[in-house]
């Protein structure tokens, strides 16, 4: 395991928490490479429940180094909260390295990411993005136009409220012009982020050197991915109905400055259904009564919102398609457990287009919503999986549904999810 990545398959929320968390055991080093704070981890180490926002999840293993690299998008103020509420349950983030290239989300990014998202609403729903509103777009798009501040940049005080005041007058054209709010004040933003930089900038330094350091002294590290491939920027589903820093495999050697070619495994993150949180097409998406069955079993409301998830059953196009991608070598089923009363479980192995059968994504995205899914059924194994310890118990109706995925995707199926818990994985 000198290199090992973990991505997300689907549209994000596929239980990578607990899978990083479960590979952890036999790291040195956890790598997160993108996102923020719009992102959370989920965790349950015996009776408690972590949540994680910005941190990867090797803090709860604290002698690991836990690295956030440059990819990432941190506010600090609420970064600070994150180890606080650790600290006081008992887990010291002493080994933490925040990459001095990581950049800050700013209040303004906050308030306009919200802004911006009602403006495109202006009453029809198909305008949302659905974006969490805590400042993602907003900041990848200054970091982009080269106007964005780095957590480097609190170690200069002076230049950093000289650069803040003349940002704030741009962003406050904005505010009070287009959107007609009160602006925002500069020096306010600067006294706050600096006191919470003296606490950060400890933890700040060249997190590139430490992981390549790491790679040279034959230390495993793993990249703990956010968020999910059908997310991503460039491969997505549904522009703009995605998150503005790269999730896939390749996106993590730009998150944390590591070659592609030092990655040796990808676990991709499959979840035994699929959901989404916000807007976008959606082909094997259920409504009604079954959804909210399926929604409450698996619990699928966000880590980070509260916002409940849409649901639906496991769609095998778009998993190949995220296995190419990502270059999957190894995949990890999650939720196994929420079927396990499902006496029938659908999978969609193709789409009908215009009457024709199709088992791939069309390149004209206008009309991903026309694709109807055609299912193949399954029967359910009808028993409580949450107690599975080893592959040779699993009943034959679980390993037919496992070899139906590993077939049909051409990828491995190495690892089961079987409950929320730390050990309620399943090695096969």
């Amino acid at each position: 395991m000198p290199a090992t990545a973990i991505v997300g398959t689907q549209w994000g929320d596929e239980g990578k928490g607990k899978v990083v968390d479960f590979l952890a055991r036999d790291a040195d080093i956890v790598v997160r490479s993108q996102g923020g704070n719009n992102a959370g981890h989920t965790v349950a180490v015996d009776e408690e429940v972590f949540k994680l926002y910005h941190l990867p999840c090797g803090v709860l293993h604290p002698e690991k180094i836990s690295i956030i690299g440059s990819g990432m998008a941190v506010n600090p103020v609420k970064l600070l909260e994150e180890i606080d509420g650790l600290d006081a349950r008992g887990i010291k983030c002493a080994n933490l390295v925040i990459s001095h290239l990581t950049h800050l989300i700013m209040p303004y990014h906050m308030i306009l990411d919200g802004l911006e998202e009602k403006r495109r609403t202006a009453g029809d729903a198909r305008g949302q993005i659905g974006t969490t509103k805590r400042g993602i777009g907003p900041v990848f798009a200054d970091k982009m136009a080269r106007s964005g501040f780095r957590i480097c940049d609190l170690a200069d005080p002076e230049t950093f409220r000289e650069r803040v005041r003349y940002s704030c007058e741009e962003k406050n054209v904005l505010l009070t012009g287009l959107y007609g709010v009160e602006p925002v004040d500069a020096d306010t933003i600067v006294d706050e982020y600096l006191a919470a930089g003296q606490r950060l900038l400890p933890y700040v330094g060249d997190a590139v050197n430490k992981l390549l350091q790491g790679l040279e002294d034959d230390k495993r590290v793993l990249f703990e991915g956010a968020q999910g491939t059908l997310l991503d920027i460039e491969y997505g589903l549904s522009y703009p109905f995605l998150t503005s820093a790269p999730p896939v495999t390749s996106g993590m050697c730009l998150g944390t400055g590591l070659a592609p070619n030092k990655i040796d495994r990808v676990y991709g993150v499959v979840k035994a259904y699929i959901s989404r949180v916000g807007e976008g097409p959606f082909p094997s998406e259920l409504l009604g009564d079954e959804a909210t069955r399926l929604r409450d079993r698996g619990n699928e409301y966000g880590t980070a919102t509260g916002r409940p998830r849409r649901v639906g059953w496991l769609d095998l196009v778009l998993l190949r398609y995220s296995a190419t991608i990502n270059g999957l070598t190894d995949i990890v089923l999650t939720k196994v457990d929420v079927l396990d009363e499902m006496p029938e479980i659908q999978v969609a192995v193709a789409y009908e287009l215009d009457g024709k059968r199709v088992t791939s994504l069309p390149s004209d995205p206008v009309l991903l919503p026309e694709l109807k899914p055609v299912y193949e059924t399954l029967p359910g194994w009808l028993i409580n999986t949450s107690d599975l310890t080893t592959g040779d118990l699993l009943p034959d109706p679980l390993q037919d549904y496992i070899n139906f995925i590993s077939g049909m995707v051409k990828v491995p199926i190495s690892l089961l999810g079987v409950g929320t818990r730390r050990r309620q994985m399943v090695e096969l």
